[in-house]
């Protein structure tokens, strides 16, 4: 197990802990839906009662991707955080909203009233899944940024990565692509996870709530907005696989490579292997919670399915040399796993302690179960 193996390892590990955040984001598709679904306060609150046992795990996970992130790949933490920031800065505040809404929203008297912390819950509902898709999007269509590893020796200006752009993060969204100033591709993969957690949060409703009225129209938005995300997320996912990708040399160069992403996933049957068994596993679940109207188990069908894809994609960015942050200005300041990763000693450490990572599954599923069990 050399220094290869640790940096794949923990770029695998980074890609499994995104591909449970979409899943978990199903809380977010949920807030989206409450004012489409919900058309009593009685449905309303059975609703966000049901969202709110389970929202804490999104959180947690998104901070655990940070964490896992900013320890094994600090170079892309520096890089992105720093100066990608405005885009960071949205979304953790629209979970910070989120938090305070699902604490405040049922207490007596509380500053704002409950309809104010439903719209920030709404809000959250928008915001988070489209701009945590835009700066996904950024791992292959890449962003505005240098780095300059001689400056860490100068004492007067030490910082290695600077960005080229006033937006600060902005641009994931905001870019040059399209005359009216949209990032294209970006703001397609945002708003195909918008639709998806959207079809996820349906599929929760009718997993979890036991009233015909919410399970009914559940349903027809799980079909509206399952469509709505295939109509989305087809054409990014041929786009990602016909484009040019980035690619680390021996010697640290970074060159343009024809068709990287598909020849990354075709050079591992494993990926192609995972990729078609969570996209039948999505399919099949928008297909049982839209039409059979007994089942109640999509959400576990399209959630692996989700998870599956969602890991496929992520690890085509950082597998087989792929520069999984290219840098649009300089592409050799472009970061791979192997340049942008942390010491030997740092990442074989680590790896001991992610052993636990079974048994917190483990607890996540049984808090999961214990905290439904009074719905």
């Amino acid at each position: 197990m050399d220094y290869g193996f640790f940096q794949h390892y923990w770029w695998f590990l980074i890609s499994l802990l995104g591909a449970l955040l979409v899943f978990l984001m199903f809380v977010q598709g949920g807030q989206s839906l409450i004012y489409r679904i919900g058309k009593t306060d009685d449905e309303l609150k059975l609703m966000l009662d049901s969202l709110g046992k389970k929202w804490e795990l999104t959180f947690t996970t998104l901070v655990t991707f940070g964490g896992a992130f900013f320890a094994s790949f600090p170079l892309f933490y520096s890089t992105s955080f720093s100066g990608a920031y405005w885009v960071w800065i949205l979304i953790l505040f629209s979970f910070v909203i989120q938090a305070v809404s699902f604490h405040f929203i049922h207490k007596k008297g509380n500053l704002l009233g409950k309809n104010t912390y439903k719209a920030f819950l709404f809000i959250n509902g928008l915001m988070g899944p489209i701009l945590i898709g835009a700066a996904v999007s950024t791992f292959f269509f890449g962003a505005e940024f240098t780095i300059n590893r001689g400056n860490i020796a100068d004492m007067g200006n030490p910082i290695i990565s600077q960005w080229n752009t006033a937006w600060h993060g902005l641009e994931a969204l905001w870019g040059s692509t399209l005359p009216g100033g949209f990032h294209l591709w970006n703001v397609v993969l945002g708003l195909a996870i918008f639709f998806l957690v959207r079809s996820l949060g349906a599929l929760y409703f009718i997993n979890n709530i036991r009233n015909e009225e919410i399970v009914s129209r559940a349903r027809k938005h799980v079909l509206i907005n399952s469509i709505a995300f295939l109509i989305f997320f087809l054409p990014y996912l041929i786009r990602l696989l016909l484009k040019d990708g980035w690619t680390g040399q021996p010697d640290g160069t970074i060159v343009i490579e024809e068709y990287k992403y598909l020849k990354t996933i075709l050079a591992n049957w494993w990926m192609i292997v995972i990729l078609l068994v969570g996209v039948v596993g999505v399919l099949y679940g928008f297909i049982l919670g839209s039409f059979y109207k007994k089942s109640r188990k999509g959400i576990w069908f399209a959630g692996v399915g989700t998870v599956m894809v969602v890991l496929v994609v992520l690890l085509t960015a950082g597998f087989n040399g792929s520069a999984y942050y290219p840098s649009l200005t300089d592409p050799n300041s472009s970061l791979t796993i192997a340049n942008s990763s942390s010491s030997l000693f740092t990442l074989r450490t680590m790896s001991v302690v992610s052993l636990f990572i079974p048994f917190v599954v483990a607890y996540i599923s049984y808090v999961w179960k214990k905290m439904d069990f009074h719905i």
